[in-house]
């Protein structure tokens, strides 16, 4: 279910968007700016624009101490890799201006994300030329999602631990998060556990449940099968 806009007090939550969608005016050189967010009409097909900033998931919330938290990079790359929390604070930064869009229907315009570029993990990985899909998953209880490499390997795509200038929260996908902002929001991955890159696709939780496999919300590319 998504979270709608009535019976809502704009002054508990910090997270609010008040009057018109933040736009990427003016940001400078040093923000990458998704290109959706340059559209005329920023709102995909189905959708509608959301002031707050809903929490969704698929099951219980994961809470990962950073001291134990790892990410693992692996799969078809040259260099395999397992960062704890120091050494992946230690990695260049990139902040990113993006839209987010649930599957469920709402839209949260304006989003700054800060994290680490798809770039820098995928080029400290060595990501062999066979690679051509990833498979990313989370710390709940194995969730997994999927997407061409194509799509994963953006300039906007990152793994973010900063949303709008603070820390994410549990809640949000903290200690760190995929963010994609190209494809629907179940393909930004919560909770990041490990990212594998492989030769064969590899349907996460919600595409074998049904969920399309691409997930491009400009076509509304929702299920893979049809509506009741």
């Amino acid at each position: 279910m998504a979270e709608g806009d009535s019976y809502h007090n704009p002054s508990d939550d910090p997270k609010y968007q008040s009057g018109e969608p933040p736009r990427p005016d003016g940001l400078g050189p040093h923000i990458i700016v998704s290109p959706d967010t340059l559209r005329d009409n920023r709102v995909p097909p189905g959708q509608s624009r959301t002031r707050k900033w809903p929490v969704l998931h698929a099951s219980a919330v994961p809470h990962i101490p950073r001291d134990k938290w790892r990410l693992q990079i692996r799969g078809l790359v040259k260099d395999p890799i397992v960062w704890d929390w120091d050494q992946f604070a230690e990695l260049p930064r990139v902040k990113v201006f993006a839209d987010f869009h649930c599957v469920t229907r709402w839209s949260r315009l304006g989003n700054v994300w800060e994290g680490v570029s798809i770039h820098t993990v995928m080029e400290r990985a060595g990501v062999l030329p066979e690679a051509k899909f990833v498979s990313v998953t989370g710390f709940d209880y194995g969730w997994t999602t999927n997407m061409p490499l194509e799509e994963f390997a953006v300039d906007d795509a990152l793994l973010a631990d900063t949303h709008d200038g603070e820390p994410l929260s549990a809640d949000h996908g903290g200690p760190c998060r995929l963010i994609v902002p190209r494809l629907y929001a179940w393909k930004s991955a919560k909770w990041v556990k490990a990212i594998d890159f492989l030769k064969e696709d590899s349907p996460g939780y919600w595409e074998n449940a049904g969920y399309h496999n691409h997930g491009d919300p400009w076509t509304e590319e929702r299920f893979s099968y049809p509506s009741a």
